[in-house]
């Protein structure tokens, strides 16, 4: 029985229930770490953006009330083999002070490749926790462990999913794919549940000035269980849009309003200052918006970190723009076919798709059996199942309050455009460049994962002419909420998930239940997802257990999904 038989068999409307999420038990309660951020070091310790000789530390200070200091003040590194700091293998100093808001930031060099280092900060008597790091392999490789994590909204709930990750012992490394921050006032984006789980953003208003922003930085980095993960695991960051303001882009962003917030490029000089200040992360010399980069681990893979916001990306379409011009269908089609379609619309600009096809060739050069891309924003083709007929007056007016382009977007469905203009569906001229150089380079061996959604994915990456280039691995949010959780849509929430996964092939996978990060282990033969969740964010006492898990092999010239495990019913069907 064919795929889309066996979906058109499984469906037919919002009438079926909701799917179940995986059997796989759930694993001890865990509590989180609740230790106050107090002390000199309140904001802990960090590492990122390792290489095979060298990484970078970071920590920050808060200078006794009442020390009389001499400036810049001088803070002591060390670093040793083994946690006890039995034997110091390295010493140091950097000097910081109030023009880097008191962030120490070292880039520790001429390190052996492949191997577990501690290190920690000393200021004044008082030392940092400790933390733990590790440099890139060279040369053989038998397995790299990553976890996967997008979406850290402070007031939605406490950061179990950081805590979990701490726990985890055989990580090479954190990709968080953005959204590390978010810019909204108390009143905005989670301030209501914020009020109620005692979590409110600071500062109150919405983040603007360079002072803002720092102290925004600082109360996520003060989080226990934010210090916890960071102490554990380097990490390799890419930005989305909340670092600096919603749907970002290149000359502005919809969250920024000159008149009342002053120049964007102003603004978003503030929020890149702060995110290197307060960041693990090796600054780039092309300017601060070139934020994209690559990372060897021996001869198994490479990670390529994108950047798709801030250096090229074009402004993206808004559904309540758009649907007033779409008058007849001759409309619908001209824009489906010429105006998205426009080959000027840009996403990751020329000096980036250089870069990109030179790492990824010299990849595929090195014998590299894989490609793992560090992307925001979903690849995959999604197009919006129609919702006209399934959804009440009641259930828009209500999400109208959340979103003020619902209206839009519930009318938009019945055209059959994409779910989400700000994705690559947004730029799909730009998506087939992306396409072209990897197909250059040698296309096999490509998995895209991605952010952004609040919702756990398995896709296709399939071009225009049907070749399959990949697969896409979205990860659910930390703490942000899902459009396809239950409660969405006045309930409906997971029966949009699996209407959406019904009407695209690409979508193997989709549900929008639980937070979580991906386990994603990387071997020579193949690859295997995990998907693994916490069972609540409303408090630091929470169950952890695996929503699904998925393998991925390389055949026909591409990565592919071969199997599944912890899928309901009728998510096994349409997978």
């Amino acid at each position: 029985m064919n795929r889309i038989t066996r979906r058109g068999a499984l469906l037919s409307g919002l009438a079926v229930g909701a799917s179940s999420c995986a059997s796989t038990p759930k694993m001890t309660p865990y509590v989180a770490v609740n230790e106050a951020a107090t002390g000199v070091f309140a904001h802990g310790v960090a590492s990122g953006d390792p290489a095979a000789t060298s990484v970078v530390i970071w920590t920050r200070i808060s200078p006794p009330v009442g020390a009389r200091l001499v400036l810049p003040a001088k803070v002591v590194w060390e670093t040793a083999g083994d946690e006890a700091f039995a034997t110091v293998l390295s010493k140091g100093e950097t000097e910081t002070g109030p023009s880097r808001d008191w962030t120490v930031k070292t880039l520790l060099t001429d390190l052996e490749p492949g191997k577990t280092l501690f290190y920690r900060f000393r200021f004044l008597d008082a030392y940092s926790t400790v933390g733990r790091t590790r440099t890139l392999p060279q040369g053989a490789v038998d397995a790299a462990r990553f976890a996967v994590m997008s979406c850290t909204n402070y007031p939605f709930g406490y950061f179990n999913v950081y805590d979990l990750v701490a726990r985890e012992d055989d990580l090479d490394a954190v990709i968080h794919l953005g959204d590390y921050i978010y810019e909204y006032s108390r009143e905005g984006y989670g301030g209501e549940v914020g009020a109620a789980l005692g979590r409110n953003h600071e500062p109150a208003h919405e983040i603007v000035s360079l002072a803002d922003y720092r102290m925004r930085h600082a109360q996520y980095k003060a989080d226990p269980s934010s210090r916890a993960m960071h102490a554990r695991h380097p990490i390799i960051p890419t930005w989305d849009d909340h670092e600096t303001s919603n749907n970002s882009w290149k000359d502005g962003a919809e969250n920024h309003q000159p008149d009342t917030e002053g120049e964007w490029n102003a603004r978003r000089r503030a929020a890149l200052q702060a995110y290197y200040e307060w960041m693990p992360v090796r600054e780039p010399d092309m300017g601060p918006e070139a934020f994209f980069r690559s990372f060897s681990y021996g001869d198994l893979l490479t990670v390529a970190a994108i950047e798709t916001r801030l250096m090229a990306r074009a402004r993206q379409f808004e559904y309540s723009e758009i649907i007033p011009t779409l008058e007849t269908p001759e409309d619908v089609e001209r824009f489906k076919s010429d105006i998205l379609w426009d080959e000027t619309r840009e996403m990751l600009g020329a000096a980036q798709i250089d870069y990109l096809d030179r790492t990824l060739r010299n990849s595929i050069a090195s014998g590299q059996p894989w490609r793992l891309i560090a992307n925001q924003i979903i690849m995959a083709k999604v197009t919006a199942p129609d919702l006209t007929p399934h959804v009440t007056e009641e259930d828009i007016a209500a999400l109208e309050q959340q979103w003020n382009q619902a209206r839009a977007f519930v009318k938009s469905s019945a055209l059959g455009l994409p779910t989400n203009l700000d994705a690559w569906d947004g730029y799909p001229a730009a998506r087939e460049r992306f396409y072209d150089l990897t197909r250059n380079a040698g296309e096999d061996g490509m998995i895209v994962v991605t952010g952004d959604t609040h919702t756990w994915w398995a896709n296709d990456l399939v071009d225009r002419n049907g070749t399959q280039m990949g697969v896409e691995l979205g990860t659910h949010s930390v703490t942000s909420p899902s459009p396809y959780r239950k409660e969405f849509l006045g309930g409906k929430g997971a029966e949009y998930a699996l209407l959406t996964n019904r009407d695209n092939d690409d979508v193997r996978y989709l549900s929008g239940e639980s937070h979580g990060f991906i386990h994603l282990t990387v071997t020579k033969e193949s690859a295997r997802a995990e998907f693994r969740a916490v069972d609540t964010i409303e408090s630091g006492d929470y169950n952890a257990f695996t929503q699904a898990a998925f393998d991925i092999e390389k055949k026909k010239g591409a990565a592919r999904f071969t199997d599944a495990d912890g899928l309901g019913f009728k998510e096994g069907f349409l997978f």
